[in-house]
């Protein structure tokens, strides 16, 4: 049997060393019933927000908002994951890394959760 394994590294939008304010989560409102897998090559960019939130954006620019069922250290600070998945999906069952620079390294392992679809709040300009 041959397995075939993908991995997505790096996927943070977020330059390191860029500041931005970290405890504040953009505002979305579910769309739809939450998904447990996304297909990986839909998934078009991602955006970290701490330690239990990620936002991925997929083609046709429809969001997925994933919590994760708990903090994943190093997640907010780094802004960069990676994971390996035999299946050409990311599902809640699936585990992602914290990537750790410098040097490139591995950080802690954690769990995702569920993909809920969201639409984002837009606040009004002032």
């Amino acid at each position: 049997m041959r397995r075939t394994v993908l991995a997505l590294t790096a996927i943070a939008l977020t330059a390191p060393g860029m500041a931005r304010d970290r405890s504040r989560i953009p505002e979305a409102v579910a769309a739809g019933k939450p998904e447990s897998c996304l297909s990986i090559p839909r998934i078009r960019a991602t955006h970290v927000h701490g330690d239990r939130v990620i936002d991925f954006e997929t083609t046709g620019g429809k969001v997925y908002r994933n919590t994760l069922p708990n903090a994943c250290p190093g997640l907010g600070f780094r802004e960069a994951f990676a994971y390996e998945t035999s299946l050409s999906q990311l599902c809640s069952v699936d585990i992602i890394t914290v990537i750790e620079n410098p040097p490139v390294s591995r950080g802690a392992s954690c769990g995702l959760g569920q993909f809920q679809p969201v639409t984002m709040v837009k606040k009004p300009r002032r």
